[in-house]
C-alpha cells in the first residue's frame, strides 16, 4: 500500500514540512532507510542520519531544530516515537483486517459461536460453548477450549492454547506458544513425604487492552481468578502462578516469574529476570530491576534491585562502597603502621 505524506499527517496529527504528496510504501531505520519508505527521528543521538538518509518521509519531534537542509519530506509531531508507534499500530490493523473467514481443516463445536469479520486459522480447536468476538483473528495451530471467551478485535497469534473457562478481553494480543489456562503448581505435602495434587478449578482472566509476549504462561487459579488487568504488557518467556493479579498498566520484562497469589499494582515496572516469592503485594508504581529477588512486600513506588531485593539508592551506595574496597583496606593498613610509629615515639 502507497501513502503520501499527508495522509500520513492526517492518521498521526501532524504537520508537513516539504512535499505533501512525496510517497511511502514500507518503513525503514533513518540509518539505513532508502526513497519511498518511511522512517522516524526520535533519539538525538541519530539525529546526524536525517541529513543524509535517503527516505522519502520522516516523522520528527516539533521541537527539533534543524542544523542542515534536509532532502526529505518532514512531519512534525509533539512525540516522533508515540507517533511512529500509533502509525505502525494502524499498519498492522490494516493488514489484520484483510484476514476473513474459516480456512481448513478446523474443528469447531457446533456450540461455538463467533462475531463478525471473524478470521480462524487451519488446524484450530475451539471447544463447546467457545465465544469469539467481531474482528477478531484466531491464527492457526490454536486452541480455545469448552467455554473460553475472546473478546473483540483479539489476534491469537499461532499454537496459543486457551485452556477451558479462560476469559479474554478486547484489544488483546497473545503472541505464539503462550499458555493461558494451565494448572497451577498446587500440591499438598503428606506425612510419608509424597504429594498429592489439589485440584486447579479456576480460570484466568485476561482484561481489555493487553499484549503477552511468546511462551509465555498463566496459570489458572486454584479457585477465583487469576487476573492480568486492562492496559498490563507482559513479554516473552513469563510464568505467572495461581491466582496471581497483575494490575493495569504494569509492564513485566522476559523470563520474570512470579509465585501464587502475588498482587500486583497498576503501572509497576518488573526488569527481566525477576523473581517474586508467594504472597507478597507489590504497591501502585513500584519499580523492581532486573534479576532481582524480592521476598518481601514493596510499598507504592518504591524501587529495589538485588537478591534479596532492597531499596534501589541504598543498593546503589553499597556498590559504590563495594567498589572502594580496596583503596580503603590500603588506606586503613597505612593508619595502622602509622598508628604503630606514632605509639613507638611516644613510648621512647
Amino acid at each position: 500500500m502507497t501513502f503520501t505524506a499527508s495522509q500520513i499527517a492526517q492518521f498521526i496529527n501532524g504537520k508537513v514540512e516539504g512535499d505533501p504528496m512525496a510517497s511511502v510504501e514500507s518503513f525503514g531505520k533513518i540509518e539505513e532507510a532508502q526513497a519511498g519508505q518511511l522512517s522516524f527521528l526520535a533519539n538525538p543521538k541519530y539525529e546526524e542520519y536525517i541529513y543524509c538518509t535517503k527516505a522519502s518521509v520522516i516523522i520528527i519531534n516539533e521541537s527539533l531544530e534543524l542544523k542542515e537542509p534536509v532532502s526529505a519530506t518532514l512531519i512534525r509531531v509533539p512525540d516522533a516515537y508515540t507517533a511512529f508507534a500509533t502509525l505502525l499500530t494502524k499498519y498492522q490493523e490494516m493488514m489484520t483486517l484483510q484476514l476473513a473467514g474459516i480456512q481448513q481443516p478446523v474443528y469447531m463445536s457446533q456450540t461455538a459461536t463467533t462475531g463478525q469479520n471473524v478470521f480462524i486459522g487451519a488446524f484450530s480447536y475451539l471447544g463447546e460453548h467457545v465465544k469469539v468476538g467481531n474482528n477478531s483473528k484466531i491464527f492457526p495451530n490454536s486452541y480455545l477450549g469448552d467455554h473460553v471467551e475472546v473478546g473483540d478485535n483479539c489476534i491469537i497469534h499461532p499454537g496459543v492454547k486457551i485452556y477451558h473457562d479462560c476469559k479474554v478481553g478486547n484489544k488483546v494480543t497473545i503472541h505464539a506458544g503462550t499458555v493461558i489456562g494451565s494448572d497451577g503448581f498446587g500440591f499438598a505435602p503428606q506425612a510419608d513425604g509424597s504429594f498429592v495434587k489439589v485440584p486447579q478449578i479456576g480460570n484466568v482472566v485476561i482484561e481489555d487492552n493487553v499484549e503477552i509476549g511468546a511462551n509465555t504462561t498463566i496459570d489458572r487459579a486454584t479457585i477465583g481468578s487469576t487476573i492480568i488487568k486492562s492496559g498490563a504488557k507482559l513479554d516473552n518467556l513469563i510464568q505467572i502462578a495461581h491466582n496471581v493479579e497483575v494490575g493495569s498498566s504494569t509492564v513485566i520484562a522476559a523470563q520474570s516469574g512470579i509465585s501464587g497469589s502475588t498482587k500486583i499494582g497498576k503501572g509497576v515496572m518488573i526488569g527481566g529476570q525477576a523473581g517474586i516469592v508467594g504472597h507478597v503485594h507489590i504497591g501502585d508504581g513500584a519499580k523492581i530491576n532486573a534479576q532481582s529477588g524480592v521476598s518481601k512486600s514493596i510499598g507504592a513506588g518504591k524501587a529495589v534491585t538485588g537478591s534479596p531485593a532492597y531499596d534501589y539508592t541504598s543498593a546503589l551506595r553499597s556498590q559504590a562502597i563495594s567498589r572502594n574496597l580496596p583503596e580503603m583496606e590500603k588506606r586503613i593498613e597505612e593508619l595502622e603502621t602509622l598508628i604503630k610509629q606514632l605509639l613507638k615515639e611516644k613510648i621512647s
